[in-house]
């Protein structure tokens, strides 16, 4: 059965008709200009992630998602799930769900059968609205700061940059007063360049042992690990990708170390759904939904950087976008590393046809396309700086009893690296412009890019970030 068809009930998607896995690229892209990072920085090891292109897209074998229809009966659920042999592992009801009245919310379910089987077999029921498979998503990876200053920092210049060292020379560096979510690994929350920059849930009283906030989760005080289901966002060296993200969101600036993100003060907060065998789209639909919950809560949350992708249409992951569509949280999201064409090959998430999607392609130092971004005339926004990225990471230091986890450097290319800088953006738009709307900014920083040769008829808009206005 081909990936567009793997799936049973409604869909919404801007174009396309398979599916991909997406991942961070870095050494597989040195045929392209990258730049060389000093003998100080702490690199070679933790950049070397291999570029993966697979043909067909991943899910959890013996999983599926299924939401039934208002008013089925639980003679006629029970008849469904015998039809494909399936359980209820677990009732997905989040906050967000709730507080749109939704206490239907969708059922991660074991089947005996080939997934594809149960699927196909609860097709035509007029009491399921949709069964779908567990699709498994990978990552996609005036200052004084030491990168910013001997030119390494390339995406934040004029030139192909994202022109922010034009907005911090007129005073817009500070976004303190604003909220992003980042969804993907978790982050070092020590690390020198992010520590000063760390979010915490204004609701949830550390280390108490309570649901403060009654959002289900005790003591998120800085999100939630939903692969690990517990309140620890950071787990390790593993968790580079995240980290990296969250150097160029928000970097402390102007602190004479490492990098400086486009948001010199900024809030971060972590929902880490990604683990080291990647993520499914149950533990994705609450990563999203947990910060549309604190939005709806009334935290500032402007946007959530998404540097994932893989699996096919998840029917479950768009709803949970139109729930942060309605709530005002932008969902900013990597095109992909796989070279493709999204108006015939589908890039989720990417490609949701949802008005707060900002979707994100790489572009390089000399503005051209990076040679692994994806592209799409009409599902693909905005072009960025992906292409030998400069940010933070966390740096394994000793061994057996004297190992511990220091703060470093990395060189990573990919749309991964791409898309946190228009998250930036839009928090660095945001910051000075309180109550604006989610479709104001997206409108913003679409109408404010740059043309660029290489990003005409290759994406929605043909243009490439610029924030020196902003």
């Amino acid at each position: 059965m081909p990936a567009h068809e793997f799936h049973v009930g409604r869909s919404s998607v801007r174009q396309g008709s398979a599916a991909l896995l997406l991942m961070v690229t870095v050494a597989a892209c040195a045929t392209e200009p990258i730049g060389t990072l000093p003998e100080t920085a702490v690199s070679a090891s933790v950049a070397q992630v291999a570029a993966r292109v697979d043909a067909a897209p991943e899910f959890v074998p013996g999983e599926m998602l299924v939401r039934f229809r208002d008013g089925a009966t639980v003679m006629s659920r029970g008849a469904a799930m015998r039809a494909a042999r399936a359980t209820t592992h677990e009732k997905i009801v989040t906050p967000a769900m709730l507080r749109r009245g939704d206490r239907e919310g969708v059922h991660l379910m074991r089947t005996s059968m080939d997934v594809r089987g149960a699927i196909e077999a609860l097709r035509g029921n007029a009491d399921v609205e949709y069964a779908e498979p567990n699709w498994i998503y990978h990552h996609e990876v005036v200052s004084n700061d030491t990168y910013v200053t001997n030119g390494s920092l390339w995406g934040m210049n004029a030139g192909f940059g994202s022109a922010a060292v034009t907005a911090w020379a007129n005073g817009r560096q500070d976004c303190s007063n604003v909220y992003v979510g980042i969804i993907d690994e978790g982050y070092m929350t020590s690390h020198e360049d992010i520590a000063a920059n760390v979010g915490t849930n204004p609701g949830e009283v550390a280390g108490n042992g309570r649901d403060d906030d009654n959002n289900g989760y005790v003591d998120d005080v800085y999100g939630w690990d939903f692969d690990g289901n517990n309140n620890s966002v950071f787990d390790g060296v593993n968790d580079d990708h995240g980290t990296h993200v969250a150097g160029t969101i928000g970097g402390v600036g102007g602190n004479g170390k490492g990098v400086a993100g486009m948001c010199w003060g900024v809030k971060l907060m972590s929902a880490k759904f990604l683990g080291t065998r990647g993520g499914t789209t149950a533990n994705a639909i609450k990563a999203v939904d947990y910060f549309t919950a604190l939005r709806m809560a009334g935290v500032p949350i402007v946007a959530t950087n998404n540097s994932w992708g893989g699996g096919g249409f998840s029917q479950a992951l768009g709803d949970a976008l139109t729930r942060a569509d309605a709530a005002g949280v932008l969902f900013i999201a990597a095109a992909g590393n796989s070279s493709a064409n999204c108006e015939t090959t589908a890039c989720y998430p990417a490609g949701y046809a949802t008005a707060n999607v900002i979707s994100v392609a790489s572009i390089t130092s000399t503005g051209e396309l990076s040679s692994f971004s994806n592209y799409g005339a009409t599902t693909i926004d905005i072009g960025a700086p992906g292409s030998g990225i400069v940010s933070s990471v966390p740096v394994a230091s000793g061994k057996g009893r004297t190992a511990s986890t220091t703060s470093g450097y990395a060189n990573y290319s990919g749309t991964s690296m791409a898309t946190p800088h228009v998250t930036g953006a839009a928090a660095l738009y945001a910051a000075s412009r309180p109550g604006l709307t989610a479709a104001a900014i997206k409108a913003a920083i679409l109408s404010s890019g740059t043309d660029t040769p290489s990003l005409a008829g290759r994406t929605v808009t043909g243009k490439r970030l610029n924030v020196s206005t902003f």
